[in-house]
């Protein structure tokens, strides 16, 4: 799109959205957007306005939305192409003026709790164009107002991909701290004593219960413990560590007692592991998270180890 270099940063942002709503499957279109979004700050903002504009499509009565458009035609078509209409026009400015002070409302004091049960994975858009995937047995909640945005990590683990709003920065709190971004895309876990984050794109802003933070990057990660006390910023694979994603468990070198721990999130029933030489025997695979017996299948034929089932339905790996 060189032919938009003379034109106002709104105009281009406008010409954008029209594009990939008109072809919302083309990847290489969706690469070249993502280029133009990334060259400055306030391309990415402009954007972001159209993407709010047409989420309000609904509260905006269709009579307006013709009128922008200022052509006969408009009429006989779907409100939502109506719209695609007025933002290609460049009139995207123009219709924030307009009363859907409902939807406005609505972006500015949300208040949500989500949740997933146990082996279940979920993605939930929140009213500011963040998104919030979360994996097994994860529950947290939404407190949006006009200069905050709050989630509360009760329990489990969450990937946030932020929208970005220097003017209401976006807290994810913990038992232990918590976690501040203006835009960005990171993963925290609660687990029962500690809090841990891992950032895989932008930056953030890691502060346990006390004083101590720690500033983290893209490839970094940092964790709470029981105290409050934030540890330095570490490399991370962020890839491995939000591997849920996709379905999968990561484990590079890790003490069977972690692998046991982050296989169990995933069961209904028990896991343990026998302390001692067993629980330290360490383990490099990838297994499935819908199905976490898996582990229990081919552990036998990886480590010098067996598993012993118990009449409660508990498993127990032992030494063989």
């Amino acid at each position: 799109m060189k032919q938009q270099l003379a034109q106002p940063v709104g105009e281009q942002a406008a010409a954008w959205f029209a594009r990939v709503q008109d072809a919302p499957g083309d990847a290489p279109l969706r690469a070249e957007l993502e280029h133009w979004l990334a060259q400055a700050p306030q391309h990415r903002e402009e954007y972001q306005r159209l993407v709010e504009l047409w989420r309000a499509a609904d509260f905006i009565p269709r009579q307006r939305l013709e009128a922008l458009c200022r052509a006969e035609p408009v009429r006989q078509l779907p409100r939502r192409r109506v719209l695609r209409q007025a933002l290609a026009a460049g009139v995207a400015l123009a219709a924030l003026g307009l009363g859907w002070t409902g939807w406005q409302y609505q972006r500015l004091n949300h208040h949500a709790v989500l949740q997933t049960a146990m082996g279940e994975r979920r993605t939930f858009e929140l009213p500011d164009g963040s998104h919030l995937e979360l994996n097994s047995a994860t529950r947290l909640s939404v407190e949006f107002s006009p200069g905050q945005r709050h989630v509360q990590l009760n329990q489990g683990e969450a990937m946030f991909v932020v929208a970005h709003d220097s003017a209401r920065p976006f807290v994810v709190g913990t038992a232990q701290g918590q976690v501040t971004v203006t835009g960005t895309r990171f993963d925290v876990r609660q687990d029962a004593a500690s809090t841990r984050v891992a950032v895989e794109q932008g930056s953030v802003r890691v502060q346990g219960a006390g004083a101590s933070l720690a500033q983290l990057g893209a490839g970094q990660g940092s964790h709470i413990d029981a105290h409050g006390q934030v540890a330095p910023a570490y490399a991370v694979d962020a890839g491995a560590l939000t591997a849920w994603r996709q379905g999968k468990l990561v484990f590079d070198n890790v003490p069977l007692s972690e692998v046991v721990a982050e296989v169990s999130r995933y069961r209904a029933q028990p896991l343990r592991v026998a302390p001692g030489k067993v629980a330290n025997l360490r383990l490099s695979s990838t297994f499935s998270t819908d199905d976490p017996d898996a582990l229990l299948r081919a552990l036998p034929s990886i480590l010098p180890v067996a598993v012993k089932q118990h009449a409660d339905g508990s498993s127990e790996i032992i030494a063989k």
